[in-house]
């Protein structure tokens, strides 16, 4: 099961490291860049089929999009200095905790 949660975590890195590129792509006319990130999101969807094999669709998808949203907001306001409201913050920090407890209290209902 660890193994799984190793797989989901690199997913989450590899749609994370696509969609920070996005903006360096200048509307897919760079072409290192969009190539890395075509790499990276065909990447995260890879590891994300040997995921859904062990868990179930509703927690992966939870959890990649969630943690995803999540670390992108975080980069984007290090990296392309974008700025977040309070409010903003606050949710961010609340899909975490759903995504904690999804993870939580899943394997004890399915």
């Amino acid at each position: 099961m660890i193994k799984t949660y190793f797989f989901l975590i690199g997913a989450i890195f590899c749609e994370v490291a696509g969609t920070m590129l996005l903006p360096v792509t200048q509307n897919f006319t760079k072409l290192t860049p969009t190539s890395i990130l075509a790499v990276c999101y065909l990447s995260a969807f890879y590891l994300l089929t040997f995921v859904v094999n062990k868990l179930p669709i509703a927690i992966v998808y939870a959890t990649w999009s969630g943690l995803g949203v999540f670390t992108i907001a975080i980069l984007g306001y290090i990296f392309f200095k974008q700025t977040l409201s309070w409010q903003a913050i606050l949710g961010l920090f609340l899909i975490v905790i759903g995504v904690v407890l999804v993870n939580s209290y899943s394997s004890k209902v399915i």
